[in-house]
Formats: C-alpha cells, sequence, structure tokens
C-alpha cells in the first residue's frame, strides 16, 4: 500500500449525484474534500445519444446493466437469487448520466406509510422538512415543471418552464380529462435554456442514454464542476476496498485501488458514503473489522436490508397517426397520481405513479413488439413497423416497494470483482401487494390507451431490469436497533460516519428517487457543516 495521502477533512466516496451535492455544499463552505471515483468522469461527446448507432452502443457498452456493460468501473452481481437486476451506472455523475431526468418529489404520505395505513414505518423527517433542500437543489439545476400540482401541498414551484406535451403528450392529456384522472405535466431535471454549465434542451428524445445537448442535469454537468471550481479534489479510478476505523471506533478514512492494482489510504477526519443503495452497503459489509464483525454500522444487522427497488410495468401503445414519439424529453411528458395511495375497495396497500414518455428509436419500436409474432414484426411488417416507431408511445407505472428485511444486499461468496473484492449478491422478491399494483396499473394504462384511440397496445407486466433506483438498504430512524443512519444520514454507530444516498430511504414511495436522494443529500451536508462548526 503507497503512504497515506495527507489526512482531508471530508472524504466523500461516490461521485454520483449525492455525492457531488455533498461534496460541492462542504468545499463552497471551505472544507478540504477528496472525493473517491471507482468510474471514470466521461466525455459528454462519447455519450451514445450522440452517434447515430446509439440503439446498438446501448446494447453493450453503454448499458445499464453492469453486469452487460461489464467496464473496468464495475462490479458484478450476483442475481440468480433475485426477481429483478439492479442497474447502475459508474462513473462521474453516476447512474443520472443514463436516467431520464424525472424529477418528481415524494409525497407528504410516503413519510407516514405507518401512520396512515399501518404498514412498514414512518420516516424521522417529513415532506414540509425536506421542501427546502428540495427547492434549494430545483434552483441550482434549473428544474422544469408547472406550479402548484395538486398533488402536493401549496409551494411548489420549479425556476424553468415545463417543456412541451408534443402531439402524444396533448392526445393522453385529453383522454386523461374525459377520464377524469388526475394528471399534470411532467416535472423534469432538463433546462429549456441555457442555465450555469447546461446547454437548451434541443427535444433529441434521448435523454436515457446520455443528452447530446448537455441540457440534462446530469450531475458530471452540475454541482460537480463547481465543486472543483470551489477547490475539492476528485479521485477517478478509485475503488474503494474498505471504510477504515481507528482505535476509537471512529472513521479515519479509506483504502482504494488504482486501475494498476495498486492500493492506496486517504485519511480523513469524517466519510461520507453515497456509494448507492447496493454499493454503500456492500462496501460497509467489506469493512468489517475485530470492532465490528458484521459490517461497519451494522450493530442493527439492518445494512444491506429493505432493499427496495420499485418494480416497474408498461403498455405500449401504437396508434395510425404519428405522435412524433422521437422528440423528447424522455423525461416524463405528464405523470399521474391518481392512483397514487390507499384507496378504499383496492385489495392492495399504496399504489403507483402513472408517466407518460415517447419512444424515441426505430430498434426499441422493433424490440418492444417481438410478443406479437414474427408475422406481425418481421417481413414486409418489418418496414411498416420502422416507418411507423414515431406512432408508439408508453404509459409506465412506478409501483410502491414496501420494505422486507429478506430483500437484501449481501456479500457473494465465489464471484468477485476484477480486483478480488466480493460481488453484491442480490436477494429480492416482488410482493404479492406490489404484483397486485402492477396488475391494476396496467389495466389502468389499457383503458388510457383506448381512450387515446391506440390501434393496438403492447402489455410489458414487469421491466426485470429497471428503473435503477436502489433504495433502503442503511434506512434511517431514531431508534439505532432499527436503524442504521438518523435523520442527518450519521451513522448511530459510527460518530463521523454518514450516508446520503437512497439507501437511507425508510419507504420507497412510488416516484422516481433522485430528486429526493438530493434534497436528503444537501440535508445531511448542511448537517456536517453544522456538526463541525459545534465542534
Amino acid at each position: 500500500m503507497s503512504a497515506g495521502a495527507k489526512e482531508c477533512e471530508v472524504l466523500v466516496i461516490g461521485a454520483g449525484p449525492s455525492g457531488a451535492i455533498v461534496t460541492h455544499t462542504l468545499a463552497t463552505q471551505g472544507f478540504d474534500v477528496v472525493c473517491l471515483e471507482q468510474g471514470e468522469w466521461v466525455n459528454p461527446s462519447d455519450y451514445p445519444a450522440n452517434h447515430p448507432e446509439w440503439e446498438l452502443l446501448i446494447q453493450q457498452q453503454w448499458h445499464h446493466d453492469p453486469n452487460v456493460r461489464s467496464l473496468p468501473a464495475d462490479y458484478p452481481l450476483e442475481v440468480s437469487d433475485s426477481e429483478m437486476r439492479p442497474v447502475m451506472f459508474n462513473g462521474v455523475g453516476g447512474s443520472t448520466i443514463l436516467f431520464g431526468a424525472q424529477w418528481p418529489r415524494l409525497l407528504p404520505s410516503d413519510f407516514r406509510v405507518r401512520s396512515v395505513d399501518g404498514v412498514a414505518d414512518d420516516w424521522p423527517l417529513d415532506y414540509e422538512e425536506l421542501k427546502p433542500f428540495h427547492d434549494e437543489v430545483d434552483e441550482f439545476i434549473g428544474a422544469a415543471g408547472v406550479d402548484e400540482n395538486p398533488a402536493y401541498p401549496e409551494g411548489l414551484a420549479f425556476p424553468m418552464p415545463p417543456h412541451p406535451l408534443g402531439r402524444g403528450g396533448r392526445r393522453a392529456a385529453e383522454a386523461m380529462n374525459r377520464l377524469g384522472w388526475h394528471w399534470w405535466p411532467g416535472t423534469n431535471a432538463i433546462v429549456g435554456y441555457k442555465h450555469k454549465t447546461l446547454e437548451p434542451c434541443g427535444r433529441w428524445g434521448t435523454c436515457e442514454f446520455g443528452c447530446p445537448a448537455g441540457a440534462k442535469a446530469s450531475f458530471d454537468l452540475i454541482y460537480m464542476p463547481q465543486a472543483l471550481k470551489a477547490g475539492a479534489r476528485l479521485q477517478t479510478g478509485a475503488r474503494v476496498r474498505e471504510v477504515t476505523t481507528d482505535a476509537q471506533g471512529r472513521a479515519s478514512g479509506a483504502v482504494w485501488i488504482d486501475r494498476e492494482g495498486k492500493e492506496h489510504h486517504q485519511a480523513a477526519k469524517a466519510v461520507v458514503i453515497c456509494a448507492n443503495g447496493v454499493g454503500t452497503p456492500r462496501l460497509l459489509l467489506m469493512s468489517a473489522a475485530a470492532g465490528h464483525p458484521d459490517g461497519l454500522a451494522n450493530s442493527s444487522g439492518l445494512v444491506g436490508r429493505n432493499l427496495m427497488l420499485h418494480p416497474t410495468s408498461s403498455v405500449i401503445g401504437y396508434y395510425e397517426e404519428d405522435l412524433g414519439s422521437w422528440l423528447g424529453p424522455a423525461g416524463e411528458l405528464l405523470q399521474s397520481m391518481e392512483f397514487y395511495e390507499t384507496r378504499p375497495g383496492n385489495d392492495f396497500v399504496r399504489g403507483a405513479k402513472l408517466v407518460a414518455m415517447p419512444l424515441p428509436g426505430p430498434l426499441n419500436a422493433l424490440e418492444l413488439q417481438r410478443e406479437r409474432g414474427f408475422d406481425a414484426v418481421w417481413g414486409e411488417a418489418f418496414h411498416d413497423l420502422i416507418r411507423g416507431h414515431a406512432s408508439g408511445f408508453l404509459w409506465g407505472a412506478v409501483t410502491e416497494d414496501l420494505p422486507s428485511e429478506a430483500n437484501r444486499v449481501t456479500l457473494d461468496g465465489a464471484l468477485t470483482d476484477s480486483d478480488g473484492l466480493p460481488a453484491a449478491k442480490i436477494t429480492y422478491r416482488i410482493s404479492e401487494d406490489t404484483r397486485k399494483i402492477l396488475r391494476f396499473c396496467n389495466e389502468r394504462m389499457q383503458e388510457i390507451h383506448a381512450e387515446m384511440g391506440a390501434a393496438h397496445t403492447v402489455d410489458i407486466p414487469l421491466w426485470i431490469d429497471q428503473p435503477g433506483h436502489l433504495l433502503g438498504t442503511a434506512r434511517m430512524g431514531t431508534d439505532p436497533a432499527r436503524s442504521v443512519v438518523d435523520a442527518n444520514g450519521r451513522a448511530h454507530d459510527v460518530s463521523n460516519l454518514y450516508i446520503a444516498d437512497g439507501s437511507i430511504f425508510v419507504t420507497s414511495g412510488a416516484v422516481n428517487p433522485t430528486s429526493t436522494i438530493t434534497a436528503l443529500a444537501l440535508k445531511v451536508a448542511r448537517g456536517i457543516v453544522a456538526d463541525a462548526r459545534k465542534s
């Protein structure tokens, strides 16, 4: 191992959205911050969506599944005992490089599911407590939307105007009006005009494959550049092997491995882990030592447990008319919270967010219709299908995924990454409650497509490798026996160790979580500043 680097004040592990925000917040407050990232800083010109063959590129080297992608920055996942495949991207910006930039917040009831519905647990904070942090992040990145969505309390506003609904979105909105169901223009972390380091949206429609225009708030383009300008130091190609502790049981830094396999130690006065809902428990479990034989910060035994993955389903509709499905954002054109919360008469608790999206790409159109059979897809039909790919329109459902201790991340005993570190083993089963929500939502989405006048539909009951929402494996709470960190992300067991990613969620809600992850990260970072000033 190389001689330890000069001790920094705060070491941040992971340069995804939460790591970028923590690094930026601390650096702008004058802290000496080092951020370790196992991936690289991707050149935006290399994003797959910059190239005509983007639909081929995302099948291998830009695939969202690390087991398929298998880049040097990736670690494998053992998924033989999982009904879903967690997906992620390792690099500066993390999975925001490949996310659709849908930017809804958790609703108030999501923070008190136990009180409202008698299931799961309440959070140790609420919507109003988190709202100022949401508002600040939204302002920083230029989130776009329409103010005062009636699904939320009063006071929800956005700094940027919404993106166009487009032909498909308008048709969907009209159908929802006729059905009498809630809908609202989509909320997206995509700017409509130049904002800081972001450029105006060009409506490419390829948001999930790296924005060619640089309009999407992937955190390699926003927050992290400003963090470095403020004096933070970033080390890429740094795979963290363990968080180290001193004789008093406090975090003392981390051991990391460079691309040549050489080990280094970065000493720190405090450590913040931002490695996502799979990577964070993996690192805590790999950091087991004499003082914490079951893993760091794991006296509760909950590190890695309560994994939530947001099972997602969809119904694709194909129309006689060209709906302009090659136009973005994608992203969400509109969202519906009509079936979000528990309803009398349903045989399940909680619910789902419905989202309407365009369907860019002729190969996507082909892939999603394979189940219709050979004659409907190949031969003469193939040409019609490819020519008509702009007539496709997607309704999707993000379902509530209630926590279960049986759903978990552990260390695999055989599979390792390229440095010999144990792979994350995923054990995950979809609950019967969630399966009922999925079926219910697909029936509703079929109704919407029928109201919209679809010529035919393709029902997808479950996306097994979507949507990349990795939550709950180091949950927050007030009771150290029932949680890993407190409401400020500080580990109950280790006073100078913090976690600031989706692993600290208590429940998953039924919305895309990145907006809430970033608000929590800002809250955690502000708490670190306050703690430092007290000492």
